[in-house]
């Protein structure tokens, strides 16, 4: 009777215990920040989330509508986790990679809605840089691995990207709203002019993260939703054109990258990974 044997591919190694316990805490963490979001959102723990941001008005807030793609970010960041425990993917370098930062995301996420619920806006802003950090670290771990197929591209690049760029924007969002929280009041043409260097400024930096990064699809649509939705929220004239400016620049970036034909790994990978 002869053995019949399988080859492997070379990311994929036999799954560990330690491969099992990561991809349960992975679940775990990606179900709590969906519970601790609809706790937020109807201030089952605190205030309301929306209610806390809209009584510290800034010129940056986005208009209400934008908050709806927390339920994409939920679903898409799910179905990542529940992808990432199946047999087949549960070993696999990538997701030993990248899979302790997306759990300790997950965590800070379901933090920031119960500290933010409870106006401790200061250590808000600290938790939502420390997700911001880790998503980071996340994006860069995932990029070190060519994405196999269309699975990899939307179960696992794009839900990590367009959470890192809907957080980077919620982070400078948080920032004035923590200025506003100190008591901190600046003249109506101060308060424009420095709304308008934060969004210049943030645009600077999302161009420069664009134009070095693979996987950018996710990251620039969260990035354009945001701006939009400062350009409808703000009062503030130069502000809303500031914004849209922001979003012109952006997209004008991602086209330019994903049309660089030397690129490794050709255009697929710099839009989707």
């Amino acid at each position: 009777m002869s053995e019949t044997s399988t080859t492997r591919p070379i990311d994929d190694p036999v799954p560990t215990a330690a491969d099992t316990v990561r991809t349960v805490a992975l679940l775990i963490a990606m179900l709590g920040q969906i519970v601790a979001g609809a706790v937020g959102g109807i201030g089952l723990w605190g205030e309301r989330i929306g209610a806390v941001a809209n009584s510290y008005p800034t010129a940056l807030l986005p208009g209400g509508g934008a908050f709806t793609i927390w339920s994409l970010i939920y679903v898409a960041t799910l179905a990542l986790a529940v992808r990432a425990a199946l047999p087949g993917q549960r070993g696999r370098r990538v997701h030993r990679r990248s899979g302790w930062w997306l759990v300790a995301a997950g965590v800070l996420n379901a933090g920031w809605v119960l500290v933010f619920g409870q106006r401790w806006i200061v250590f808000a802003e600290v938790v939502i840089l420390a997700l911001l950090g880790c998503l980071i670290l996340a994006w860069i771990r995932i990029a070190e691995t060519q994405a196999r197929g269309w699975g990899d591209r939307l179960l696992l690049y794009l839900p990590v990207t367009l959470y890192t760029g809907w957080v980077t924007m919620a982070t400078v969002v948080g920032a004035a709203t923590t200025a506003s929280a100190l008591g901190l009041r600046l003249s109506e043409g101060l308060t424009a002019s420095v709304a308008v260097a934060a969004v210049l400024v943030t645009v600077a930096v999302v161009v420069l993260v664009v134009i070095n990064s693979v996987a950018i699809v996710g990251f620039v649509t969260s990035v354009i939703w945001a701006l939009a939705w400062i350009a409808l929220g703000t009062s503030i004239g130069l502000v809303a054109v500031a914004a849209l400016l922001g979003i012109v620049v952006t997209l004008s970036a991602a086209v330019v990258r994903c049309r660089d034909r030397d690129a490794a790994g050709g255009r697929t990978r710099l839009g989707w990974g």
